[in-house]
This record gives C-alpha cells, structure tokens and sequence, in this order.
C-alpha cells in the first residue's frame, strides 16, 4: 500500500488521500479498472509506475474527485441558501442548531478526556472517539461555515471556468 501512496502522491495528489481515506478500497478497484489490472494493490502500484500515460489517467481520476467534492460543498451550500429563505425558524436556523449541538458536544467530550478519569479497558474507545470527533464532527462543521483551504477556492474556481 505504501508504495502505491508513494506514487500517487507525486501525480494525483487528491487521489492518494482517497486511496488512504476510509473508501480506499473503492478507489484501488476504480483504478485497477482504469489501468485493465487485477483488483490488487499491488498490481496497480506495477501498472502505474509502469505507465508513461499514468500522469494522464491520474488526472482525469483527480479531476473526476475534485469535481465530486465540489459538488457535494455547492450542494450544501445551496441547501443552507434555500433554508434561510424559509419562514420557518427551526428550519432556517436547523444547520445552526446542529453546528452548536455538535460545538458543544465536541467541546465536553474533549474537556472529559482531558480532565475525567478513564478506565484502562476504555482509553482506547475514549481515544478512538476522540478522533472520530476532531477528525470528522468538527473538521467538516469547520469546513461548511468558513470553507476548507484557499487551495480548495482555487480548485474549484478552475473547475467552474
């Protein structure tokens, strides 16, 4: 696997980061599919380090992703412009309610981890919340209200061009 990363890195930089993400399966097997190799790690990491058109077909793959995302963040947005048209308050205010639910359920969960007594059977549990919470809740609540990167605002100006 780590090979196959190595090589992504260099060329499809989006791709890699969904080949170590929690759909890295899916991928290795949309990439065996694109190069016409069998659905193994290994025999993708030969076939793209053996391919002088692998650059290319990397980068119709991260292209086709970065697309996806960028729909995925119009869609939400899009939602979030609808809902504060409504007359409805819980409906216009729904994704503020959740954000602070989550701000709030995110922050006392990191402030018992730090400062409660966890038994030894469960620190690895409270340790694997923990990530879950910082990794996900949080990041993605971040990324809907403020965006993610000044890198993403790029990307997804070229692909509306």
């Amino acid at each position: 696997m780590n090979d196959l990363l190595n090589i992504l890195r260099g060329i499809a930089p989006a791709v890699a980061t969904a080949v170590a993400g929690p759909a890295g399966g899916l991928i290795v097997s949309a990439l065996a599919n694109k190069f016409g190799v069998k659905d193994a790690v290994e025999d993708v990491a030969k076939a793209i380090a053996g391919d002088p058109e692998a650059a290319r077909k990397l980068a119709e793959l991260d292209l086709e992703k970065l697309k996806a995302e960028y729909a995925n963040t119009a869609d939400a947005r899009d939602m979030q412009k609808i809902a504060l048209q409504q007359s409805d308050i819980f409906s216009k205010r729904f994704t503020m309610y959740l954000t602070v639910f989550w701000s709030v359920a995110a922050a006392a969960y990191v402030g018992f981890i730090t400062f409660g007594v966890i038994p030894d059977n469960n620190v690895r549990f409270a340790d694997t919340i923990l990530g879950f919470i910082l990794g996900t809740v949080v990041s993605t609540v971040l990324n809907f209200w403020f965006g993610s990167s000044i890198g993403s605002k790029e990307k997804g100006e070229a692909l509306r061009k």
